[in-house]
């Protein structure tokens, strides 16, 4: 878990610094591989590109777990999380709409927060830009980061591979695409809920729960790993957060800039935890 902290926090150091990472994440090798699968093998071939680059992955991580002392495999997770980060980074995204000089430009700027693979356009109004700014950050970094967590560098692909088989719109009717789109869900089900729990942490816990109960409640029928509640937390936390600053939580500037705040302090809320367990590991 010290490797996985330490590479974390690289990680977070390299893209805060490097504002042209997102040209080394290049994934056309993944769909490159899709299309010659396709055609030798068009049934699996969805399940098999991303099954095989993901047990590869566990299998290096599994030789290296040992080697030169630890060093070979904090690289191979540094590097592997770094890798699937992203790919766009979510703090320059969220600048540039800050610092667009005009609204025309602002609006277009906002588009960038937009989930790949998404038609239409993003609405320049409060409610949207904090719904989008949580989903990129899910998408971006909590969930990429929960799976680095639990499985190491083979989790972080697993979860990036998955989102880009549901991102792909050539992608989207092949055989395994609903499979897919299923545990692309189930994987962000599982970190939205410790984003929520981070968030009333880090925020109003009365608004964060009572949002959370609410929409359970509203959506108890219709139940299928559905990680929506995480967009309406977003926005009754945002709400309440604004709402005891500044009192008007109806600029969008002012909503964006304080999602991103939000999004920050359950960024270091996960660290902290994760910091506590390495901590408690070694006086164990």
């Amino acid at each position: 878990m010290a490797i996985k902290l330490v590479a974390i926090l690289l990680v977070l150091v390299l893209c805060r610094f490097l504002p042209d990472a997102p040209r080394l994440r290049n994934f056309q090798w993944w769909h490159s591989w899709v299309e010659r699968m396709s055609a030798s093998a068009p049934d699996a071939a969805l399940l098999v590109s991303v099954v095989v680059p993901v047990l590869l992955c566990a299998l290096l991580q599994w030789v290296l777990r040992s080697s030169l002392f630890g060093l070979s495999a904090f690289v191979f997770a540094a590097a592997l999380l770094f890798y699937c980060w992203g790919p766009r980074d979510l703090e320059f995204d969220v600048e540039a709409v800050e610092k667009a000089p005009d609204s025309d430009r602002r609006v277009a700027a906002a588009q960038a927060l937009r989930p790949e693979g998404q038609i239409g356009e993003l609405p320049f109004e409060p409610a949207a830009l904090v719904a989008a700014t949580f989903e990129a950050a899910l998408k971006r970094w909590f969930g990429v980061l929960f799976w680095f967590i639990l499985l190491g560098p083979a989790g972080a692909l697993l979860y990036r591979l998955l989102q880009l088989s549901i991102a792909t719109p050539a992608l989207a009717n092949r055989p395994g695409a609903a499979q897919a789109r299923r545990c692309a869900m189930l994987l962000d089900w599982l970190p939205a809920h410790f984003v929520a729990l981070a968030l009333a942490v880090a925020s109003n816990f009365d608004a964060v729960f009572k949002t959370w109960r609410d929409w359970h409640a509203a959506h108890a029928d219709r139940f299928e790993l559905n990680p929506g509640f995480l967009d309406a937390i977003a926005r009754a936390s945002v709400d309440a957060d604004v709402a005891d600053e500044y009192g008007d939580a109806h600029n969008p500037l002012v909503a964006l800039s304080d999602a991103m705040v939000l999004v920050r302090r359950v960024l270091v809320v996960w660290l902290t935890i994760v910091a506590l367990i390495v901590l408690g590991g070694w006086f164990s």
